[in-house]
């Protein structure tokens, strides 16, 4: 038989216990199979998704995964558990799904008792999703890129079917397994929404979920999307997953990450927003340089050492050293010198 089901060899669908770890667990390393189920504490309602099951999903539709789609199916219904565990889904939260794939994660949080907004480019795997969930109204999918989609618009059209005695109609939460080559947008995309969503849950590559989260200043993956990060939400590395939960393998481990959005009224206190970030990708744009060079086409370069001076900071200080709130201060001073609008 000449099908995707028996063309390509089996992996193995947990992971090792050498590389799947909670952060602050202090009896050894557990397989990440053992922690999701001593973490989530509970158990999906529907049929739990594996690797035979996922292979039979994309070959009803004839499809191998797509490397310029970034597509790598999760394999290990338990990583599932513990992405919707992460964001706490309740009956009747709300939730974005970015790229559903086979409808796995998607299962998961029906079964929690969520209503799902799925956006998914591929249109194979839309429709395998529509398939999938057709007749259950709490599943709406979007055949559309993500990067490129109407989200608020489509979030408008999924509230005014709750009710105020629903649960949390206030806000939305995120829950994906994204594809890595899009993650950067991805964030950039969803971290200034917080009148929108309370939390986005993202499987990341590990090394990027490491750089958005715990990149410290003077580190030298610290960067303008670590400040970015920082000024519109409260960031938390949840758990490593091996890369054998994967379909195709990938070449590198993931992670659970957490993002808890801020409300505008709880940004950091900048005249404009747009010029904070020009500013600092400014900075950034000559990392090696000191901030008196790399930002002396916006004022005079004593102009800067001086307001460098009045945030308690050497006028000899490079961006790498700056942490969001010196940013934030050196900024507003220099607002008050009006170079900046």
């Amino acid at each position: 038989m000449n099908s995707l089901l028996y063309s390509v060899p089996p992996v193995l669908p947990f992971p090792s216990p050498a590389h799947d770890s909670l952060p602050g667990i202090s009896t050894g390393k557990l397989p990440l199979r053992i922690l999701a189920n001593t973490a989530s504490k509970r158990k999906p309602k529907g049929q739990t998704d594996d690797y035979h099951s996922t292979l039979k999903a994309l070959n009803s539709k004839g499809r191998f995964p797509r490397k310029s789609l970034g597509q790598h199916y999760m394999l290990n219904g338990s990583v599932n558990e513990e992405l919707v565990a992460a964001a706490n889904v309740k009956e009747g939260d709300i939730v974005l799904e970015i790229g559903p794939g086979t409808g796995s994660l998607t299962n998961v949080l029906v079964d929690a008792g969520a209503t799902v907004l799925a956006v998914e480019k591929d249109p194979y795997m839309a429709a395998l999703v529509r398939e999938r969930f057709a007749g259950l109204d709490r599943v709406k999918v979007v055949e559309e890129d993500f990067t490129k989609s109407h989200l608020r618009s489509h979030m408008s059209s999924i509230f005014p079917r709750k009710s105020p005695g629903d649960g949390n109609s206030s806000s939305a939460k995120v829950v994906a397994n994204i594809p890595f080559n899009i993650s950067t947008d991805v964030v950039k995309q969803l971290l200034p929404m917080g009148d929108i969503f309370s939390e986005v849950i993202l499987l990341l590559q590990d090394e990027a979920a490491l750089r958005l989260v715990e990149s410290s200043v003077k580190s030298s993956e610290y960067r303008p999307i670590n400040i970015f990060v920082n000024f519109y939400s409260d960031p938390e590395y949840k758990i490593k997953v091996s890369r054998t939960n994967f379909f195709p393998q990938p070449k590198v481990d993931a992670a659970i990450v957490a993002f808890k959005l801020k409300k505008m009224a709880d940004y950091p206190r900048v005249s404009s927003i747009r010029s904070f970030f020009s500013m600092v990708n400014s900075a950034f744009n000559e990392k090696r340089k000191m901030l008196r060079k790399s930002l002396q086409h916006i004022c005079p370069s004593p102009d800067i050492e001086a307001a460098l001076c009045s945030a308690n900071l050497p006028p000899t200080s490079r961006p790498e050293e700056l942490t969001l709130q010196d940013f934030v201060r050196l900024h507003n001073l220099l607002v008050k010198t009006t170079y900046l609008i």
